[in-house]
């Protein structure tokens, strides 16, 4: 299993696209920390990067990498080795490359100008979201065989948590406004990861103010030990309940 994930790593950091993955975020990062005196600020706009970019590229990669792969993991199906452990193997090699070029782009200059709490905790949050979107991306591109298909889903689901999901929150909250709601809103909140990871960070800048009368109560919840943890603890069921799913149904899969 180590050997094939060594092999699917090397492979992934020989490709041309993860090089200008990495060469993106470093010039972005190394560009918001220069223009911005204040690294509070380069760091409020670095986080739109985090919670837009890195999953977008980690689904539509790691989709575009199974489809690309099918050959070689049918190779190695005939070999004497579980359907898992090529499924799992695949998944640590692209989720290590994919993190690789996540903190040479934006944990070196996140270090360098911002090593505190907050520049921490946003390296937290977008290695958590590569591990997730991966895990998505893994699932979809098993239950889809084909790969037009299979890349279309991965862009809708990130349609869907990225841009859709809040609108139709702020839709239930604005509908039944005259009811309490703060037990609602952390459980939806739970729902969606990008939204999660985002309450995580704006709560470490310090910004609740900007999430409106919710904010009071997300930094009530999650500004405490108990919500850090609760966040770190949805992050990983996010990550491991899909990739087990696409396990179990990849080994099931007539190929």
């Amino acid at each position: 299993m180590i050997k094939i994930s060594k092999y699917v790593l090397y492979d992934i950091l020989r490709n041309k696209v993860t090089v200008a993955y990495t060469i993106f975020l470093l010039a972005v990062s190394f560009s918001l920390f220069q223009m911005e005196e204040n690294s509070s600020k380069a760091m409020l706009s670095l986080l739109n990067i985090v919670l837009i970019v890195v999953p977008l590229i980690s689904m539509v990669f790691s989709t575009i990498h199974w489809y690309n792969s099918y050959e070689f993991i049918e190779l190695m199906l005939t070999q004497p080795i579980s359907r898992k452990k090529v499924l799992f193997s695949e998944f640590a090699g692209v989720s290590t490359s994919l993190l690789t070029a996540f903190f040479i782009g934006v944990g070196v200059p996140v270090l360098l100008y911002s090593f505190n709490s907050t520049g921490l905790a946003l390296l937290l949050i977008g290695c958590l979201l590569t591990l997730v979107f991966t895990s998505i991306a893994f699932l979809t591109s098993v239950k889809a065989k084909d790969k037009a298909r299979g890349i279309g889903f991965a862009l809708m689901l990130w349609f869907y948590f990225a841009l859709i999901y809040d609108g139709l929150v702020l839709l239930v909250l604005f509908s039944f406004s005259d009811y309490p709601l703060e037990k609602i809103t952390l459980f939806l909140s739970s729902l969606n990861p990008i939204d999660l990871g985002r309450i995580f960070l704006m709560l470490q800048m310090d910004v609740s103010a900007l999430m409106g009368y919710t904010g009071a109560t997300y930094k009530e919840f999650f500004g405490s030990n108990l919500g850090v943890l609760y966040t770190i603890g949805i992050m990983l069921i996010w990550i491991v309940v899909p990739i087990m799913i696409a396990a179990r149904s990849f080994n099931k899969k007539d190929l």
